[in-house]
């Protein structure tokens, strides 16, 4: 008995030996884009250790411990796992809005939220800003990703919009204020929830007294504002209060941000005592529409399918089976033009640009927005792709206060790494198929 005992301890020590050994990976032969913008490593080595960088190199300096799990990278890149910085958890692309609010908030925190964040996840997206869903479900799910329940990307979530009044049906996403003391309240009341950041809305239908009240209460609590830019007078009003963030090109389709706004841009950025003025511009959405519609086979691809009940499924796909009969994007032809003219007013203003998607808005599904945003500002805008994947990375982990953690890949930091075959850098498209999704350490593709 006693042999037969201490053979199945032995045994048990060989298999806690064995996973010891897999708790240490070792990513070698790729070509790593680390984040911070200089040339990339060649033949690079990163050690992982649980969740944790430990070193990173290349072949000729850095030692692969004996006991690691080799991954080989050869001929991929790696680079650090993306970010987006504009998504909404609680849609998942149908086109009918009023119908979706009012039928599927019992299935927001156990089935569509969890399910648009694992979509993000195996799209090489570990992190996302969540701006606007209801408070309970938005707590609940990032909080379980946090905790390991569920897979997903790491959230930043927001919470409710604040807005001057909420359309009707939607107030338990959408919050109005009434006056600046019930301004001040409401925020409190989302920091005290735990929420990561504001978003503040419609901004030029309040009186200037509430939007400041709504700045000043959120910096109070430590929490970062980003605010709409749709409207000239939006951004007007944000950037005297002191907003950290805008979303969208915005302007419909007027061809140019006014003289007097960007004048009110470049004395911001001029400012470095306050940081740099970062702005989220969501671009394909618009840019792609038109392509979108004429070539729908991005339907059939099932990615985002992910998490989804058949009949949901369904449902969605038969609200944009008539995708050239959407309100959404009536005005897209005469908006489609005033992006990149918009886009380069920002970069020339010295604004630093983040990749967000609006994704979860028609037609736009989370497993496949973040690559398009990237294939739009590269091939079509003409910006450097280095630059559009620090937007993706690095930017967004400062923005967020987290670039201790995440952003690039450093040692010491959470491992969220992705890898995808081929030089990324010359062709930015082939991050429509990431090969390899490691977050926290965990190989998740």
């Amino acid at each position: 008995m006693k042999r037969i005992f201490c053979l199945l301890l032995l045994g048990s020590m060989g298999i806690l030996g064995i996973a010891q050994e897999n708790n240490i990976k070792a990513l070698v032969g790729g070509t790593l884009i680390d984040g911070f913008g200089s040339e990339p490593i060649k033949n690079s080595v990163i050690i992982i250790e649980g969740q944790k960088i430990v070193s990173v190199g290349n072949q000729d300096n850095t030692e692969i411990p004996d006991n690691a799990e080799i991954i080989s990278t050869e001929g991929m890149s790696v680079l650090p796992g993306l970010w987006d910085m504009h998504v909404h958890t609680m849609l998942n692309g149908h086109a009918d809005y009023a119908y979706w609010d009012k039928t599927y908030p019992p299935l927001l925190e156990k089935t569509i939220m969890p399910s648009s964040a694992h979509q993000l996840l195996m799209a090489g997206v570990t992190s996302a800003r969540d701006l606007g869903a209801p408070l309970k479900e938005s707590i609940a799910v990032r909080d379980a990703i946090n905790n390991g329940e569920i897979p997903g990307a790491t959230l930043y979530v927001s919470g409710p919009f604040i807005q001057h009044k909420p359309y009707p049906g939607t107030e338990d996403f959408r919050w109005g204020i009434d006056g600046v003391e019930d301004a001040r309240k409401k925020i409190r009341k989302l920091a005290a929830a735990g929420v990561d950041m504001i978003k503040l809305i419609d901004q030029d239908q309040m009186s200037m007294a509430e939007v400041q009240a709504i700045v000043d209460e959120a910096h109070k609590n430590n929490l970062k504002v980003v605010a709409h830019s749709h409207r000239p007078e939006e951004i007007r009003r944000g950037l005297m209060a002191g907003a950290d963030c805008f979303e969208h090109t915005g302007l419909s389709s007027a061809p140019e941000y006014p003289n007097d706004i960007m004048e009110m841009i470049k004395e911001r950025t001029a400012d470095m005592s306050q940081g740099p003025l970062f702005w989220t511009p969501t671009v394909e959405v618009l840019y792609n529409y038109e392509y979108m519609r004429d070539n729908p086979e991005f339907i059939d691809e099932d990615s985002w399918h992910r998490g989804l009940p058949d009949s949901v499924v369904t449902d969605i796909k038969k609200s944009i089976e008539h995708s050239d009969r959407l309100p959404y994007f009536q005005l897209t032809s005469s908006r489609r033009p005033t992006l990149e003219t918009k886009v380069n007013q920002l970069l020339n203003a010295g604004v630093v640009l983040m990749v967000g998607t609006d994704s979860g808005i028609p037609m736009k599904f989370h497993s496949q927005s973040t690559w398009n945003e990237l294939d739009v500002w590269v091939n079509e805008f003409g910006i450097d792709p280095m630059y559009a994947i620090r937007g993706a990375t690095y930017w967004p982990s400062l923005w967020m206060g987290v670039s201790d953690k995440v952003g690039t890949i450093t040692p010491g930091k959470y491992a969220d790494i992705i890898a995808v075959k081929g030089d990324v850098l010359r062709y930015i498209s082939l991050l429509q198929d990431v090969d390899m999704v490691i977050k926290h350490g965990k190989r998740y593709k």
